[in-house]
């Protein structure tokens, strides 16, 4: 890429000179015009936007340095090369309160020039580089961003996070959730001919239209379900204004969608009163979706009453998940689910509601063991599949089965590691406080509530490294990652991971990676 130089000079012959004997293109630059004075350069800088500036210091109407003023304030961005007959101080003073880049006394030879040009041309390089790694930071925050939004929000949805918990979290999170009253809403996108071929462009297309309708209503969060689908969560003051709000909002997803080949599957939960019962309303919504016959249904009011009625009794299920054993299994099942007999089967809708509430208290119960949400989000959406194939009382059974021995499975391997929880609750902490200089061992053991010295041995033990190599793990960590991805000097880099002394960080580094930071940068040059 060539940077664009424009020149300021009153003297003609020694413009003419340097525009026509200087080798511009040969140095990176594009020489895109001249001025007589810096008044006449104003014009100029605007219809070229130059990366550098060439100006003589003494000119008349306005000098090079008032010239230079203008410039910083207005095109901060731009390098200035200022050209002096003058070897009085004032002047270099002068020039560098202004901020100018080079300069220069005259006579200037073209060799002169030739070499201010090639050390800014670099200086112009390396600003753009590391204006591209900034970019990409920036992007790579966002996304992380939006990905630890999404991922609290499935949490929220599924009834796996503390309510106590959920404003403290939503607000360092940047999502606004209060309000009086929730209701969930799953979106699903279909080929409107299923026989047709699937085009990944026209997918994209379509998903690109609701997310468009979706994210520009502050009252509406969203999470991707699946590839195929949406969780919208709706919050308001009223109950009428969610209703109103969602039929809307699916109106105009629907119209916009019927301009592509897809078309849509929604399933709607009901409106609750409490952060606490969003979940409920996902089940209904999933419910909903599982028993859309048009792909446009919404929940059956009468239904979901019978539903409520006969759901089964959550407190059951977690203290079977908590306490139970595999071969207690039919008792609890004759205890709490047989008894429900043919209503079960006899309406799907009911049928699906009791099965999901089963399924939503295993990925509660696991995700407080410490479970990782993503398989939460593969166990539901493999739900739709499984339900189709339950129509007797005995394959019910044989499901609920399944899905609580694996949870029985996987709380008796927790039991096992009884830190674990502590443990990745400290490794959180410490991850999001390694550059507080002043954390401590102390710090984290109150965080997770016991004494320093039990923490230390169980962290030891647990991690099989002390807790003082674990954070300089993490430190040097981020360290290689800001030496590859930044500019910043060592120095910098060594506060903004947590050290006070860049010494002492320098020797850190070498001791842990063999290189000093300055050794460990300049493997990434050619």
């Amino acid at each position: 890429m060539a940077y664009k130089v424009i020149f300021v000079e009153d003297e003609i012959v020694t413009r003419e000179g340097i525009r026509d004997n200087v080798d511009w293109k040969g140095n990176g630059f594009e020489f895109c015009g001249e001025a007589s004075d810096g008044e006449m350069a104003l014009q100029l800088l605007q219809t070229t936007r130059p990366d550098v500036v060439i100006t003589d210091i003494k000119m008349p109407f306005m000098d090079g340095l008032q010239l230079s003023k203008v410039i910083r304030e207005h095109m901060p961005w731009v390098k200035i090369i200022i050209l002096s007959g003058h070897d009085e101080f004032e002047y270099a003073q002068e020039a560098i309160k202004v901020g100018v880049t080079e300069y220069m006394l005259k006579p200037v030879t073209v060799q002169d020039l030739h070499a201010v040009l090639q050390k800014i041309g670099a200086q112009l390089e390396r600003e753009k580089a590391e204006q591209e790694n900034l970019r990409k930071l920036h992007e790579q925050v966002e996304e992380n961003q939006s990905a630890f939004k999404e991922r609290f929000l499935l949490k929220l949805v599924v009834g796996s996070v503390n309510p106590g918990e959920v404003m403290e979290k939503s607000q360092s999170l940047g999502l606004d959730l209060i309000a009086r009253f929730y209701m969930v809403v799953i979106i699903k996108t279909e080929l409107l001919d299923l026989s047709d071929q699937f085009n990944y462009d026209d997918y994209q297309n379509a998903l690109k239209i609701i997310t468009g309708i979706v994210e520009n209503n502050p009252d509406v969060l969203s999470i991707r379900r699946d590839w195929e689908g949406l969780i919208l969560l709706i919050k308001g003051n009223t109950p009428e204004y969610l209703v109103e709000e969602k039929d809307l909002l699916l109106e105009r997803i629907r119209l916009g969608v019927q301009k592509t080949r897809y078309q849509l599957s929604i399933g709607c939960g009901t409106v609750k009163n409490r952060i606490a019962y969003i979940y409920q309303s996902f089940v209904e919504a999933l419910v909903d979706i599982q028993n859309s016959t048009n792909g446009t249904k919404v929940g059956a009011n009468i239904t979901l009453e019978k539903a409520n009625l006969l759901k089964i009794d959550s407190s059951a299920v977690d203290d079977y998940l908590r306490c139970g054993v595999k071969e207690d299994f039919d008792n609890f099942f004759n205890s709490f689910i047989q008894p429900l007999g043919d209503n079960v089967l006899g309406s799907n809708y009911i049928k699906n509601y009791i099965f999901i509430n089963v399924v939503l208290a295993v990925v509660k119960f696991m995700n407080e063991l410490g479970g990782d949400i993503d398989q939460a989000v593969l166990a539901l959406n493999s739900i739709e599949m499984t339900l189709r194939d339950i129509r007797t009382i005995e394959q019910l059974r044989d499901q609920v089965s399944r899905i609580l021995a694996s949870a029985l499975d996987f709380r008796d391997n927790q039991a096992n590691r009884q830190y674990s929880v502590i443990i990745r609750q400290s490794k959180d902490f410490i991850d999001q406080h390694f550059d507080d200089a002043d954390l401590s061992l102390a710090d984290v053991a109150a965080r997770v509530n016991i004494s320093p010295s039990h923490f230390s041995v169980v962290f030891s033990h647990e991690t099989c490294q002390t807790f003082k190599d674990y954070l300089t793990e993490t430190r040097i960590k981020k360290a290689k990652e800001m030496l590859r991805m930044t500019t910043l000097k060592s120095a910098e880099i060594s506060y903004q991971v947590g050290y006070n002394d860049p010494h002492y960080f320098s020797y850190v580094f070498r001791k842990n990676t063999g290189l000093s930071p300055t050794e460990f940068r300049s493997q990434t040059k050619p």
